[in-house]
């Protein structure tokens, strides 16, 4: 079986490493990039050294900060329009998973025209968009790294997983200082989003040797240092250790796929407006547990990965371990229900059904080692509730 792996053109990794940027950026013989990132990111200053790179090396280049949290097909018009009128030709993003997906799509659809809708899954994004440049500052969608980026469409209420070769970014500058100011919230939600994606990657039917690898390794660093990175964010050596289990995942994912966890969680975010590693979170116990007798050894195998379980354990046993150990992440990071988020259960009921029926539209599920039907889904939205 063949297995076609993608990966960014150039990938500068550890301490300093957006320092890189002029490295790359004579690489990709650009002259007017845009710099894409939030008003948090522009207001901590992580943009004014990278101003002043660009007004040294004599480079035109364009700021866009309007881009949110969980990005929407409405948040992109003004990145669009900016891309286009100024003759951008790149992007360096700088930010969070929201910044760089908004990043991608702009990239995309500044390039091609129409609108995102018209690039959501099953569609493939073949064609590059404008190269991207992708600098992340927390540790945990691995965006800088996928083929994948997903938006909501406001008008349908529906979150739009968008993939292709088109949308993987040119090069990646993952520099774990840039993290370190990361709040425990977003250190939390971030890391387990990190996690889902390498536990999902690997026991995902799309799985293959090189993301198995990738994946593994994920699995390791993440556990290992998560609690550490949220408990003491000053602490370097668990900061580049999520970094980069991080980016290894989202290597992972994007050469195989996400599965359940993701395909559920995207409805409640586009619904209930919860973060997309926090509505993660929330699922990962229940879904694993739905899931593994479907794939025992492989879940096995990711429990002795997170140190949870040894090689001498059966793998009933390392699989009893790996729910206790999810669900002990999730109260030792406080992760709340979606009860206690405050998520209104008629509400939430009355939506069951359109959220069953999203999830699978979505495709993820389909790479489950469990499929789930509507009706199960129904039932295993229940029962995360509370």
């Amino acid at each position: 079986m063949t297995s076609n792996i993608v990966l960014p053109r150039i990938v500068c990794l550890g301490k300093g490493s957006i320092n890189q940027l002029n490295y790359v950026l004579e690489t990709l013989a650009v002259k007017n990039p845009m710099i894409v990132t939030d008003k948090v990111i522009y207001d901590l200053g992580y943009i004014k050294p990278i101003e002043n790179n660009l007004t040294n090396q004599k480079l035109s280049y364009g700021i866009y900060t309007d881009t949110i949290p969980e990005p929407t097909d409405t948040s992109l018009e003004a990145g669009i329009k900016q891309a286009r009128l100024d003759n951008h030709d790149s992007i360096i993003a700088i930010g969070g998973g929201s910044v760089i997906d908004s990043a991608k799509a702009i990239a995309i659809v500044a390039k091609h025209g129409g609108h995102i809708r018209d690039y959501k899954f099953p569609y493939s994004i073949e064609k590059s968009g404008l190269p991207v440049i992708a600098i992340p500052t927390t540790a945990g969608t691995g965006s800088e790294a996928t083929k994948a980026t997903v938006i909501t469409d406001e008008k349908h209420n529906e979150k739009m997983l968008c993939m292709g070769l088109g949308l993987v970014p040119f090069a990646a500058l993952v520099d774990y200082e840039l993290t370190i100011s990361l709040p425990k919230r977003a250190t939390a939600d971030s890391g387990l989003d990190a996690l889902t994606h390498a536990l999902e990657a690997y026991v995902s039917r799309k799985a293959n040797p090189f993301t198995d690898a990738q994946a593994l390794a994920a699995i390791s660093l993440i556990a290992k240092n998560l609690r550490t990175a949220y408990n003491e964010p000053n602490n370097i050596e668990a900061r580049e250790s999520m970094l980069l289990g991080s980016h290894l995942a989202g290597i992972a994912f994007t050469n195989s796929s996400v599965a359940l966890v993701h395909g559920m969680s995207r409805p409640i975010g586009a619904h209930f407006h919860v973060p997309h590693g926090l509505s993660n979170a929330m699922l990962l116990p229940t879904i694993t547990e739905f899931s593994i007798p479907f794939a025992q050894h492989r879940y096995a195998t990711c429990s002795r990965a997170m140190g949870i379980a040894t090689n001498q354990d059966s793998d009933e046993i390392a699989n009893d371990k790996l729910i206790k150990e999810l669900k002990a992440l999730n109260h030792d990071l406080n992760v709340p229900t979606l009860k206690d988020y405050g998520v209104n259960k008629i509400e939430y009921e009355t939506l069951l059904p359109l959220m069953a029926k999203q999830a699978i539209d979505s495709g993820s599920p389909s790479n489950n080692p469990r499929l789930a039907t509507v009706v199960e889904l129904v039932e295993l939205y229940r029962k995360v509730y509370e």
